[in-house]
C-alpha cells in the first residue's frame, strides 16, 4: 500500500525542503572564498530558494483559506480537506466528500479534472 500524505502537509514539506536546500547552497559558496564572483552566485542561488520557499508557504496559506475543514470519523480531530479526496493530517484515514467515491480505495487521482 502506498503512503499517503495529506495535500497541505506534502506542499508544506515542499517548501521546508526549499529553506534547506537554499541554506546547503549558501554554505556551498563558502567553499569558494578565493572567488568571490562563485561566492556570490552560490549565495544568490541559495536567496532564490528561499524565496522560493516564501512564495509556496504564501501559496498555501491562501490555498488553506479554501479548504473546507471537516471532523474526522476515525480519530475526531479537526482537518482540512483539499480536493475531493484527501488524508486526515492527524491518523492519515482517508476522507471524501463525494459520495460516488464513499467505499471505493483511496486514489489521489479521484482529484484530476478528468475524473470528474
Amino acid at each position: 500500500m502506498a503512503k499517503y500524505s495529506s495535500k497541505i502537509n506534502k506542499i508544506r514539506t515542499f517548501a521546508l525542503s526549499l529553506i534547506f536546500v537554499g541554506f546547503i547552497v549558501m554554505y556551498g559558496g563558502i567553499y569558494f572564498r578565493t572567488s568571490p564572483l562563485i561566492m556570490t552566485i552560490f549565495m544568490i542561488f541559495g536567496l532564490l530558494f528561499i524565496i522560493a520557499s516564501t512564495v509556496v508557504y504564501f501559496w498555501i496559506g491562501m490555498l488553506s483559506t479554501k479548504t473546507i475543514s471537516v471532523k474526522c470519523p476515525s480519530c475526531g480531530k479537526p482537518t482540512k480537506m483539499l480536493g475531493r479526496v484527501d488524508m486526515c493530517m492527524h491518523c492519515r484515514e482517508p476522507l471524501t466528500m463525494d459520495k460516488a467515491l464513499e467505499g471505493k480505495e483511496f486514489d489521489e487521482t479521484y482529484n484530476k479534472n478528468k475524473m470528474k
